[in-house]
């Protein structure tokens, strides 16, 4: 099975446009097509993200329902350890927990629309890709049969 990190802008996507690509990939892992790989570090920037004013503005959603997204990533996610510290995105290295989690989870994607982390384009045999190019890839494994994405 793809296993994939997805960076928290492409999971506030999906909350504020849930028929947009983001929102397809978050379907197609809860209908189990690929492995969600998070951290510690990644889920408190999901959390904190969808509790920004602007962005709650937006979603709307009633008290709680940012913590209940969040859990739901926390109990049906693979959670990696979050034990290892890279510094390969120095222009923001936040970015690094995507990094880190991927390389902890054997991820075969990092999924993010940052710009600093799709320059990498790949990251020791991690392909860094858009989301739009990710559920591509899911799809082309799908009718392929399920093979190795790699």
């Amino acid at each position: 099975m793809i296993r994939a990190v997805l960076d928290a802008n492409v999971l506030v996507s999906a909350v504020l446009s849930p028929a947009g690509i983001p929102g397809q990939i978050l379907d197609e892992w809860r209908a189990e097509r690929f492995a969600l790989l998070v951290s510690a570090p990644i889920l408190e920037e999901i959390a904190r993200v969808l509790n920004y004013p602007r962005i709650a503005r937006l979603h709307r959603w009633p008290p709680g329902k940012v913590q209940e997204f969040v859990a739901e990533f926390a109990y049906a996610a693979v959670l990696t350890p979050g034990e290892m510290t890279l510094n390969v995105i120095r222009s923001d290295p936040d970015d690094n927990r995507y990094l880190e989690c991927a390389v902890e989870g054997d991820a075969d994607y990092v999924v993010s629309g940052d710009q600093d982390l799709l320059e990498l384009e790949e990251y020791q045999g991690i392909r860094v890709v858009s989301p739009k190019a990710f559920l591509e890839a899911l799809r082309a494994h799908r009718q392929e049969g399920g093979s190795a994405p790699r």
